[in-house]
């Protein structure tokens, strides 16, 4: 389903306006070109053509953009590129002449009017290549028109920027185009080699972010055409292997196309749930160890959390099992040698319950597809990596008195924000998400080593004092489930006080409901998990997720804006996380409450911020704007598991 913006929206660079609907397109390796509606880059991240080192995954841009302008058959000259500058001007205004920009196919495409004479732009990146191709077609014109593209160049790392205080790029003049730093090029029609920095290039977000926002562009030349009505002109740019050009830039387009056909076919999506589909596939990436998951764009590398919470909806609602069982396999030997090692995801930064998502992602692996082979060869790896993993050292321990597992560091689990001051959210005791992960890890587990033809007796017995633990400890007076038991009463200085269980409404909660082998599913009290359940819906659902605060609770933070330490105090005091969708819809249908409709707010968001994609925040407060990164994996996984019962 095509997704097209029309002239008022894409000639505003208001708040609403085309600069805040940004596109995204992808190579398949973790590199990608984005931008907005406009035109206008107002990230740092904005750009045609951004690689990723396929050792590293470090991600470099090169060609940012490449700024067109129409000559008429009158001899007048129209640019149709927008910049801002630092100076707070914007200039020119190409973004004025916009009559339409589409998102079809996953592809964007421009279409610029000044008069008779109309101008399209379409895009795409050769899948498995760090390569773009650009198409200019010609649309209508009484007769032939001139195109000069400048090319405007850098090569940095994607967090930074380049400035004029240090050399340009080196560039290599060839005879169709120009190599740039020995790292990717240009081939177009017409090459002109050119020279000069521009100075102060402005980024809007990134200054609302409270980051560096300005950065100079290195012009590296200009392609000029001239272009008969119902002609094209392409231009290509690649990273290698450099002596290899792409095919023509017109067949990388259609074959862009006819991919997202096979995709939708494969997966048996149409509507929204296409749109899903293609979402999903932007964040599947294969690297030198095979499959693996970008958490979002344009920012976030791969994690193994976000990899493995998001699991189920990016591989098998899309028809990719055996890419899915390649991941496994990988990732849970990486994970396993790096609990041998303690490093890795649930080391200082990281999220401690990630392994305990590895275990659920295998879990419903097998139990999906029938493969036991799979249960056979991971369930030995599996067990000694929680052992390993939850066996008392570090950061973890199960405590033998309930079989319950204790975090003894701080902000550890997947709510793991901190500022200079410490972490907004620590978590220490024992997170009602964690048990909830490790109960259903327990019994996971244990079916995986009977499906494998082993003995899982000790798994079912922990499994059964666990589980019953669970149900004895984490039931709160106030009707809801406790966030956290056993904590220190100084763990929590942002919180309403000392105390050593926290009953502060969150979502971790639902955990306890909606995994397959919940601590509380089941059990023999409906009533009083269906009021549990209405109440975190009541206080945390909105169109977009879920709220990870109570408005009412003390610390609620009702916007997700401003700078670092901003941001990071409110992002799990009250902001909205769309991949929540998931475990309260999980949670619903365990206890008998109606899940109709809870994804109509984000089928709607499909067309608002992340073109074609869902956001990984928004505000808390309404009318819930999209914050954070604006192409999130688990929230378009979590859409995508639960689209057949929550629509």
């Amino acid at each position: 389903m095509p997704i097209t913006l029309g002239p008022q929206t894409c000639g505003a660079l208001t708040a609403d306006g085309g600069a805040e609907h940004e596109w995204l397109v992808t190579d398949g390796l973790g590199g990608f070109a984005a931008g907005t509606a406009a035109g206008l880059r107002t990230r740092r991240y904005h750009a045609l053509l951004t690689v990723a080192d396929p050792a590293t995954a470090v991600r470099r841009v090169g060609l940012v953009s490449l700024d067109l302008t129409l000559t008429l058959p009158s001899g007048a000259h129209v640019p149709l590129f927008t910049h801002q500058w630092a100076s707070g001007a914007i200039a020119p205004q190409g973004h004025r002449h916009l009559e339409s920009f589409t998102l079809a196919d996953g592809l964007p495409r421009w279409r610029w009017r000044v008069g008779d004479v109309v101008i399209e732009r379409e895009l795409a990146m050769r899948h498995g290549c760090p390569s773009l191709a650009v198409v200019h077609r010609v649309v209508s014109a009484p007769e032939p028109v001139g195109l000069a593209v400048a090319a405007m160049c850098t090569w940095r790392d994607a967090h930074g920027g380049r400035h004029a205080d240090g050399p340009p790029p080196r560039t290599t003049q060839l005879g169709d185009g120009v190599l740039v730093e020995d790292a990717y090029r240009l081939a177009g029609p017409g090459w002109q080699p050119g020279g000069g920095w521009h100075l102060g290039a402005y980024h809007r977000q990134e200054a609302d972010r409270g980051l560096a926002a300005t950065e100079d562009l290195w012009l590296a030349g200009t392609f000029v055409d001239r272009v008969a009505p119902g002609g094209t002109s392409e231009i290509s740019a690649w990273a290698g292997p450099l002596d290899q050009r792409p095919p023509a830039a017109s067949a990388v387009v259609a074959a862009a196309r006819e991919r997202a056909h096979t995709l939708r076919a494969t997966a048996k999506a149409d509507g929204s749930d296409a749109d899903l589909v293609l979402a999903a596939d932007q964040f599947v990436v294969r690297g030198p160890d095979g499959p693996d998951v970008v958490a979002g764009y344009p920012w976030f590398g791969s994690y193994l959390g976000d990899t493995m919470t998001g699991y189920e909806g990016l591989f098998l609602e899309t028809g990719r099992a055996d890419e899915g069982r390649e991941l496994l396999l990988a990732r849970t030997r990486a994970a396993a040698r790096a609990a041998r090692e303690q490093s890795g995801p649930w080391g200082p930064h990281g999220s401690l319950d990630a392994p305990l998502w590895l275990v659920h992602a295998v879990d419903r692996h097998v139990a999906r597809t029938g493969d036991s082979d799979l249960a056979h060869e991971l369930a030995g790896p599996l067990g000694r990596l929680l052992r390993g993993h939850l066996g008392g050292r570090g950061a973890l321990g199960v405590d033998p008195a309930d079989e319950l597992v204790r975090l003894d560091g701080e902000a550890l689990s997947w709510m793991n924000a901190a500022t200079e001051h410490g972490p907004v959210t620590p978590r220490i005791g024992k997170p009602v998400e964690i048990n909830a992960l490790w109960v259903n890890a327990l019994a996971a587990l244990a079916g995986l080593h009977e499906e494998a033809g082993r003995d899982a007796g000790e798994l079912r017995d922990r499994h059964a004092r666990a589980r019953a633990s669970f149900a004895a400890r984490y039931r709160a007076p106030e009707g809801w489930l406790y966030d956290v038991v056993d904590g220190p009463a100084s763990a929590y200085p942002l919180g309403a006080g000392a105390f050593d269980d926290d009953p502060s409404l969150r979502p971790n909660q639902l955990l306890a409901w909606s995994l397959p082998h919940a601590p509380l599913a089941g059990r023999a009290d409906p009533d009083r998990d269906r009021a549990a359940v209405r109440a975190v819906g009541a206080a945390l659902l909105t169109p977009l997720g879920l709220r990870t605060l109570a408005p009412t609770e003390y610390g609620y933070q009702g916007t997700h804006r401003g700078g670092r330490d901003e941001r990071d105090i409110a992002y799990h005091q009250g902001t909205v996380w769309p991949w929540l969708i998931g475990p309260y819809a999980d949670a619903c249908a365990a206890t008998g409450l109606p899940t109709e409709g809870l994804l109509t707010g984000l089928e709607a968001h499909l067309r608002d911020w992340g073109l074609g994609s869902l956001s990984e925040t928004a505000d808390g407060d309404p009318p819930h704007r999209a914050s954070g990164c604006p192409f999130s994996a688990r929230a378009v996984a979590e859409a995508l598991r639960t689209r057949g019962y929550a629509r």
